[in-house]
């Protein structure tokens, strides 16, 4: 199977270099079936150029700025098997590709992701991120195998099989820009196959997003995200805020402690819409779980 990285890149000429080292120390003396692109997404700075001074990457340019709509067109310009979309800030984790090689052995697998293990954040940020991971991981449960509403795919690190992301009509980015993106895409290819997120499948990233706007605002909107893309094929979120910066590698690492205060007073609003909505939530799943109890019964 050929393996096709898809980078996304707007101003990353400070991380793009460590994401495709890392990407050809996995691959060096092994004999994959490999390519990968990095699509330069309307930059300003020099992620081209750096993109390029690396043997063996292409870069492909795409001037509508949003990552999916870079997504769609790395993956119009590749020719794998499986696409593997990562992210420029990431590091791929020892042993990545040969799990991913692996687990696709299964014809039936459709798409795989796994979690975040960031690099720059502190101790305590690290060990919230591990409880957000817990919660996250249940509602990932529920969804797939109680509800069989869709699954779970973490943006930045996942891979998805070419034949099935071609039937479910690839990536959306006329509704989707950022938030909700791999919700949407998880829960298509449920339609499709099994959509597998584990916690044995972690790639390295910064937490620059995390360190900027704070671990509980973004959980939140994450959540909320996933729950509006699951009960009505939309996102909730569509403004993002551009974490990066010419030059600026480690802006808000390590030099902004936990506020808790500050971080709860400032997701508040995400978690009322949160809350607001279990009212119709709640209901809308248990229609979804009686319709395919209903189903299991009658088969039998």
């Amino acid at each position: 199977m050929k393996l096709s990285f898809v980078i996304p890149a707007y101003n990353e000429e400070a991380y793009i270099g460590e994401c495709l080292e890392s990407i050809f120390k996995e691959t060096k003396g092994k004999k994959y079936d490999f390519e990968v692109i990095v699509v330069n997404n309307a930059s300003t700075d020099k992620t081209a150029k750096v993109a390029s001074s690396f043997k063996g990457v292409r870069v492909v340019n795409e001037l509508k700025k949003g990552l999916v709509s870079a997504r769609k067109a790395g993956f119009s310009a590749s020719s794998g098997d499986l696409i593997a979309n990562v992210d420029a800030d990431t590091r791929l984790t020892y042993g990545w590709i040969e799990r991913v090689l692996l687990e696709f052995k299964n014809p039936k697998l459709t798409g795989l992701s796994g979690p975040f293990i960031y690099y720059d954040l502190s101790k305590k940020h690290k060990i919230m991120v591990k409880f957000f991971y817990c919660y996250a991981y249940s509602l990932y449960l529920l969804n797939r195998y109680i509800f069989n509403r869709g699954s779970m795919l973490q943006g930045g690190n996942f891979v998805v099989r070419r034949e099935a992301l071609k039937k479910i009509g690839g990536f959306d980015d006329k509704h989707f820009s950022f938030y909700g993106e791999d919700a949407d895409i998880a829960m298509r290819l449920h339609q499709t196959g099994i959509v597998k997120w584990t916690f044995s499948f972690p790639i390295y990233t910064s937490g620059r997003r995390l360190a900027a706007e704070g671990l509980f605002t973004m959980s939140s909107r994450y959540t909320v995200n996933y729950i509006w893309v699951t009960l009505f094929g939309r996102p909730f979120t569509s403004k993002v805020i551009d974490v990066r910066f010419k030059g600026i590698k480690n802006k808000y690492l390590h030099i902004r402690p936990i506020n808790l205060r500050k971080e709860l007073l400032s997701s508040i609003l995400d978690a009322v819409v949160i809350f607001g909505f279990l009212p119709v939530v709640v209901p809308v799943m248990t229609g979804y779980l009686l319709q395919n109890l209903v189903k299991i019964i009658f088969k039998q």
